[in-house]
């Protein structure tokens, strides 16, 4: 059977002789293969890849040893030439947006990322039957030990291979693991663990970790409290609140949305989903107004404590609560989750009256559905896809919009 492309979440595609479309992970567009493991539904099938008997122009040998010998689940395209990935998700979000969101629209312009690997700034991992690492791929329940992650910043794989060597000292219900280097450059390990776990050893493992010339502030956060600091600093800079984990495309992502809305001096700017607020800087900075919404009230807190500017008021709340008390607006940016718009969202931006919408969406699918929902009120204007997370299937989209 022929591979001819790669479906959203990183399986390659084929046709079975009967008709059905067949899902194969670790396949690449132009493979011949011979499938095992075939599963059969009504309507499609997935498989495995039993014998590769000729392989597609795309397909490269991996760099990581995890994802072959272990079935490593963090990544999908690593079989996949860095041209052959950036075609494939510029792809997955033409084809979302014609057949989820019914437009007509050509795949979109994908800028690409400076560096392919060594870029990821958080790595989360599980516990599971004391093993601590990635998921493999397809099975949620198995976690193998990771050693060493090759997206991940350096920083990041150094304070990982110090840590291994001090087991011992975590916590004894552990649950995750969450890696993470901030934009000072300061490195973080985050340790979660099960309801009535008491962890009285992260001064030791901190100790620990300098004696090994690695230097990192230890979190821990039960399951029944809040985190705090156990190591390397009192007030730490707050690692639970989201931010992107390749920074350097995120701001050039920041950067097209805000040159997307046009001119916005002496204008009123909704942020929606604003994070730590860097677009609502970035937007007062150039004249306009803002009203920046986001939910989570430990982001808002870093946003009024890292650079108070004149024209922002910031709201901790829900958007879909809050937005029928947010003055009228003449651009919007909205930035939502994985999961997109609530439907009341949508439509009260449908009747909002804004110049100009633009939408930063880190799901083809949800992207597509929401601007489907908005049709009746804005016609999308410009597309382009951003490479925030090479060597997966995740792109980054930002949809300019203007009313019809």
């Amino acid at each position: 059977m022929r591979i001819r492309g790669i479906a959203a979440g990183g399986d390659g595609v084929g046709t079975l002789a009967d008709g059905r479309t067949v899902f194969v992970p670790r396949s690449a567009p132009g493979d011949l293969a011979e499938l095992g493991e075939l599963r059969l539904t009504r309507s499609f099938a997935r498989g495995r890849l039993a014998r590769l008997l000729e392989p597609g122009p795309g397909r490269v040998a991996p760099r990581c040893p995890h994802y072959e010998s272990d079935d490593c689940g963090s990544c999908q395209l690593q079989h996949l030439s860095a041209e052959a990935q950036r075609a494939s998700r510029s792809r997955l979000v033409g084809d979302a947006l014609r057949r989820i969101g019914h437009l007509t629209t050509e795949d979109p312009t994908l800028e690409p990322s400076d560096t392919e690997w060594g870029y990821r700034t958080k790595v989360t991992l599980a516990v599971r039957a004391g093993k601590i690492g990635y998921h493999r791929l397809g099975q949620p329940g198995s976690v193998f030990d990771l050693v060493h992650c090759p997206i991940a910043r350096p920083e990041l794989n150094r304070l990982w291979q110090a840590l291994r060597a001090h087991r011992a000292l975590f916590p004894r219900r552990l649950e995750q693991v969450v890696l993470r280097v901030d934009r000072s450059g300061t490195s973080h390990a985050i340790f979660r663990a099960a309801p009535g776990d008491a962890w009285t050893r992260g001064g030791e493992l901190g100790a620990g970790l300098r004696q090994d010339g690695i230097e990192a502030v230890l979190w821990w956060e039960p399951a029944d409290g809040a985190p705090r600091t156990v190591f390397g600093a009192r007030e730490a800079y707050p690692v639970m609140v989201f931010e992107q984990v390749h920074p350097a495309m995120g701001d050039r992502v920041r950067a097209h949305a805000v040159t997307e809305l046009g001119e916005v001096a002496g204008k009123h700017v909704w942020d929606l989903y604003a994070g730590i607020g860097e677009t609502s800087w970035a937007l007062a900075e150039r004249g306009a107004t803002v009203e920046s919404v986001e939910r989570d009230a430990r982001a808002v807190r870093v946003a009024e404590a890292g650079q108070g500017m004149a024209g922002i008021t910031r709201i901790a709340g829900q958007v879909e609560s809050v937005l029928g008390r947010l003055k009228r607006p003449d651009a919007v940016v909205v930035n939502p989750p994985r999961t997109g718009l609530a439907e009341s969202v949508g439509k009260q931006l449908g009747t909002s009256g804004a110049a100009r919408v633009v939408y930063v969406s880190c799901d083809p699918a949800t992207l597509a559905r929401d601007l489907n929902r908005l049709a009746p009120a804005y016609r999308l204007r410009t597309l382009r896809a951003f490479d925030l997370f090479p060597q997966s299937a995740h792109v980054e989209t930002v949809a300019g919009l203007e009313p019809r």
